[in-house]
């Protein structure tokens, strides 16, 4: 083969790998998991089975169902592996029960999708629960550790210990990967959606503009909230996260402007908001009401929903916002949650009915930026302009956002006039 053609063939096995990885990574690790019963031999399995696919796809050309040749693939190591370890002595008919399942798959989407069995295992009530989240991002959508431990803010050597240990406390654990009963499901299913909520966040919050690989994570979690929708579509709260998300990610053009200067929510041109992923929002919003009165998820997502209807009205329903947050906190008392609703009082009832509200949070959030942003900007409508001067100055001090602190300083500016 001339090198020309060699290239070329490379450029297109990779290709092809990059795609399925994106399409089917998580169908194919969960599908082994639930197989052998063990996550990590699972992933091994599959790594191996792309790193041959790159050699095999450039030298015979791209098959025809490539996800059914990694999944035989990574099923005849697991065998292999299981043979020269002893292991197939114990379990032998079992072993080629497996093998013979797998040997001639043609269409893998025939198979279970296990991927939420999969999430389910990922956030098992024996882990840590800041493993819930690296742990499924790692699982469904094979990011390594490097990657997630450049959002979390841990080194990739500290983050892949960490994994592993998980890892290996599920294998202790004897962690089912296969997809659970519907009241089972309904009972497991929260911290699943907290860990999807927390991807999010943390390649939402003040964010730069340049932090692109960080920023990633939150599109990574919409696709995942996505997904949850199509493995549980019954459940009210799943259909309300992802329309929490989608009002959230509809606004992404909006949050910087052409220098990248950081724009808040009630400066924004509803105009620059994304129709498409708004529509999708409201309609997924609509459904989970449908389904069950109205949860964390659900309130949350109709808090963003109010916000969306400035884009038809020109103005904000600051009193529909209001009466939001109160459910809202009823059902989840979270400091975010209890400083936007002093927020939205204040929108609603005038600048020192927030003041009240969030001097009662003040113990609790000394080192919480957003409560220093908010007490700053409250203080300032109320002409308090000392108390303001100092809020600021503890804003900017806590965000880490070089475009957030120039607002805030700009804000601060003003605020002396």
């Amino acid at each position: 083969m001339a090198t020309s053609e060699l290239n070329k063939s490379d450029a297109n096995a990779r290709a092809m790998a990059e795609a399925v990885a994106r399409r089917s990574y998580g169908r194919l690790v969960a599908s082994l998991a639930r197989r052998w019963g063990d996550l990590t031999r699972a992933e091994d399995a599959l790594a191996d089975a792309f790193e041959r696919a790159l050699k095999a796809w450039t030298e015979t050309g791209l098959p025809k169902r490539p996800e059914a040749w990694l999944l035989k693939s990574a099923h005849n190591r697991l065998v292999d592996a299981a043979r020269h370890s002893g292991r197939a002595a114990q379990a032998a008919p079992d072993l080629i029960r497996r093998a013979e399942e797998l040997a001639h798959i043609e269409d893998p989407d025939a198979l279970p999708d296990d991927r939420l069995g999969l999430m389910l295992a990922c956030a098992h009530p024996d882990l840590d629960p800041a493993l819930h989240t690296p742990l499924m991002l790692q699982a469904v959508l094979g990011l390594d550790a490097a990657r997630i431990g450049s959002a979390f803010l841990v080194s990739p050597a500290a983050m892949g210990q960490r994994l592993s240990r998980g890892k290996a406390r599920l294998r202790e654990r004897r962690a089912r990967f296969e997809r659970p009963g519907k009241a089972e499901l309904n009972e497991r299913i929260s911290p699943v959606l907290d860990a999807i909520y927390a991807a999010y966040g943390t390649g939402w919050d003040e964010i730069s503009a340049g932090e692109s690989r960080v920023r990633g994570l939150a599109s990574e979690a919409f696709y995942l909230s996505r997904i949850l929708t199509e493995l549980a579509p019954d459940i009210a709260e799943v259909w309300a996260l992802y329309a929490l998300i989608a009002h959230c990610e509809a606004r992404t053009p909006a949050r910087r402007d052409e220098q990248g200067r950081f724009i808040p929510l009630s400066e924004q041109d509803p105009r620059l908001w994304c129709e498409a992923t708004l529509n999708q929002a409201e309609a997924a919003l609509r459904r989970a009401l449908r389904l069950a009165p109205p949860a964390r998820y659900a309130l949350e997502a109709s808090i963003q929903s109010v916000h969306a209807e400035r884009r038809m009205t020109g103005d904000t329903n600051w009193l529909a916002a209001a009466a939001l947050y109160d459910a809202l906190v009823r059902q989840a008392p979270g400091l975010g949650a209890l400083i936007a609703r002093a927020c939205a009082h204040g929108e609603a009832f005038g600048a020192e009915r927030a003041l009240e509200s969030l001097a009662e949070l003040k113990d609790q959030a000394e080192t919480y930026q957003p409560y220093w942003a908010a007490l700053a900007h409250w203080l300032a409508q109320a002409e308090h302009k000392t108390g303001a001067a100092h809020a600021f100055d503890r804003a900017i001090a806590l965000s880490s956002d070089p475009a957030v602190r120039a607002y805030l300083e700009k804000a601060r500016a003003a605020s002396l006039l």
